[in-house]
């Protein structure tokens, strides 16, 4: 299963979680740069556990080092997959939560998630020597926020079927139920063994990402970081949308609705939508006219049910305006 896009418009532009996922990047081609000492740079600014429990390892670092690996281990990767699956993820669910929290706020909570899932790994792997990398604990604290926040938000999933692609809408709290599942299975199961998986911190930053979502949001953001967010605010709704169209029995058009914003509506725009209908799931691109009035409907001829005869409805879609 891999996760295209949730469901839930985010009103602000992400800034904070662009700004991680740059850094993130940033630090991944120094890393590559490195060549043959890549992984002399991992174990320098990676989590290692051995480093701060075996005195003979430990004497070899400064204080300063020691401190400054458990925050960068979080902006380093162990190549191009681990990257892009973790900058991914983070683009998904990242948004919503910043959303939430305000900027300030989410970024003070992803850096305390990655900080203390760094921690969890620690203290259940106090002897381990390998380094550990990667922002997934970070970004496992975002998912628990998530999960708390939008559990019922769909997540649109691509399953691959042999060749075909199939998507499917799935509820948040089950596409990350099921993740947390595989995490928590694979942790137990590698107890004990060397694994280059950090499970536990996976784990640990997933369950504190809850506990911290709900200190923070005790806190409400005031001042220059509200009016932050007014300036971030977005002018656009979701580029790819999923449509569901419906009709009466003896109706040969399908009906659906489109979802546009205040903006949208006065410049014009365009939106490419999936319409599954049965075992079919083709994508069209939809022109949206300038100056439509909302509640209009747009028509797409030759969408609809088929008559035996091979005549065939149209599919129309209502302009829904989403306040911003």
């Amino acid at each position: 299963m891999f996760p295209i896009r949730d469901t839930v418009p985010s009103k602000n532009y992400p800034i904070v979680t662009h700004a991680l996922i740059a850094v993130n990047i940033i630090c991944f081609l120094i890393q590559i740069s490195q060549g043959r000492d890549f992984d002399h740079f991992a174990y320098i600014y990676g989590l290692v556990p051995a480093r701060y429990t075996v005195p003979q390892i430990a004497e070899y670092f400064t204080f300063g080092q020691q401190a400054f690996a458990f925050f960068s281990f979080m902006f380093l990767h162990g190549g191009f997959m681990h990257i892009l699956g973790n900058m991914w993820f983070l683009y998904i669910f990242g948004d919503n939560v910043e959303d939430r929290l305000g900027h300030f706020r989410y970024f003070l909570f992803y850096i305390l998630c990655g900080l203390l899932s760094g921690l969890s790994h620690f203290f259940l792997n106090l002897h381990s020597n390998l380094p550990t990398i990667g922002a997934s604990g970070a970004i496992a604290g975002v998912m628990g926020a998530y999960f708390i926040l939008h559990p019922t938000s769909k997540i649109l999933t691509l399953v691959p079927i042999l060749i075909i692609p199939f998507f499917f809408e799935i509820p948040a709290f089950f596409f990350i139920g099921i993740w947390f599942v595989f995490q928590f299975i694979s942790a137990t199961a590698s107890h004990g063994e060397v694994s280059g998986i950090a499970w536990w911190a996976h784990i640990g930053g997933f369950v504190f990402g809850i506990i911290l979502l709900k200190l923070f949001r005790a806190f409400p953001s005031t001042g220059i970081f509200e009016n932050l967010s007014h300036a971030t605010e977005k002018k656009k709704t979701f580029s790819l949308q999923v449509i569901r169209p419906t009709g009466p029995l003896d109706d040969l058009n399908l009906y659906g609705t489109i979802h546009v914003s205040p903006y949208e509506i006065q410049s014009g725009t365009k939106k490419l939508v999936n319409i599954p209908l049965g075992f079919q799931k083709r994508f069209y691109r939809v022109a949206i006219p300038p100056g439509i009035e909302p509640g209009s409907n747009l028509r797409l001829k030759n969408l609809g049910k088929f008559k035996p005869d091979g005549q065939r409805g149209d599919l129309f879609l209502k302009v829904v305006v989403e306040e911003r």
